[in-house]
């Protein structure tokens, strides 16, 4: 009998937590679902062995039990014994020169009546007698029990969508290709990146006749040229010319919804931030609500001056040294 190796199977440390495994278990399971990987043994094989990987090192007592067969398993091989030679017989399950295998349920329906099969010779050899909480997991975890009974739903499925700042403003669809389908997704405006989108029905098809499971868009909106968001606000400069800021006056600014006319009052500082209400991004649960543009004021400085204009700045220079020779 081969020694399986469920930490390397899900990919995780021997320290790994309850929730480290249970992450790694959901990734994989999505990877290798028989849904996404249609006629696909090798990846059937493969789901078979995360889903035994997982029933083990989810359960304290199968994961405590695991833990010391490895560690004399491995003390077995650093002294140079034969593999083919370990005694297994103080691990069996059930009594002493006899394995009794207490199966509770019908994991293996799934899979064709596979029962038993869906497990390795070595889990039912050292984990028989504990029985199993025999639930293929994932849909939020593979399998979800209804009516009593347990039915194959489909599995819930996530797809990575990029989206511009505009089209978060607006919204937008996406056109997907999902087990042969086209999936026309709608995007509603006020999407920000880290949310999600589901769109009900259009992950993985099912076994038997059941329901397909959700289509899960995970949003990243890409970086803009002009404006920052901050949750439902806008983050943005406005360029002032010198003059503007000391005589006051109007600049164009743009937004995302056209451009408006921002009035600057005389002897405005860098720095300063004008409020513009209602000028940011929708609010996701309310697309008639908005937030505001917050819009910081950066004066621009003339760079080159004519010999005119330098002449008039020096007189100016010269006038307010007259009037605060202190300052």
């Amino acid at each position: 009998m081969e020694y399986e190796d469920y930490y390397k199977i899900l990919g995780v440390d021997r320290s790994a937590s309850d929730k480290d495994i249970k992450r790694a278990y959901r990734q994989l399971a999505r990877q290798f679902h028989p849904d996404v990987n249609p006629g696909d043994k090798r990846a059937e094989d493969q789901f078979k062995k995360i889903n035994e990987a997982y029933e083990v090192l989810s359960d304290p007592e199968k994961r405590s039990k695991y833990n010391r067969l490895g560690a004399s398993w491995q003390q077995w091989q650093r002294m140079g014994h034969d593999p083919g030679q370990f005694d297994w017989s103080q691990w069996f399950a059930g009594t002493p020169g006899g394995i009794r295998v207490d199966w509770s349920g019908d994991i293996g329906s799934s899979f064709g009546g596979a029962g038993a099969d869906m497990f390795s010779d070595f889990f039912r050899t050292i984990f028989g007698s504990m029985g199993q909480r025999g639930n293929v997991r994932t849909a939020d975890d593979v399998f979800r029990s209804t009516t009593g009974r347990r039915t194959a739903q489909g599995q819930n499925v996530e797809a990575e969508v990029q989206i511009t700042l505009e089209e978060a403003y607006h919204g937008t669809t996406r056109t997907l290709e999902r087990d042969g389908r086209r999936i026309r997704a709608k995007i509603p405006p006020g999407a920000r990146s880290g949310s999600k989108v589901r769109i009900a029905g259009k992950g993985a098809l099912s076994y038997g006749g059941g329901s397909p499971g959700d289509l899960y868009l995970n949003i990243t909106v890409k970086p803009h040229s002009l404006f920052k968001p901050e949750g439902n606000n806008l983050r943005c400069n406005v360029n002032v010319d010198l003059y503007t800021a000391v005589l006051g006056g109007q600049v164009q600014i743009s937004t995302l919804n056209g451009d408006v006319s921002l009035k600057i009052p005389p002897g405005t500082n860098g720095g300063k931030t004008f409020r513009l209400r209602g000028k940011g991004m929708p609010n996701p649960r309310s697309s008639k609500q908005h937030g505001d543009l917050l819009a910081t004021v950066q004066i621009q400085v003339p760079q080159r001056l004519s010999a005119r204009e330098r002449e008039l700045f020096e007189e100016l220079a010269q006038i307010r040294e007259d009037l605060d020779p202190t300052h």
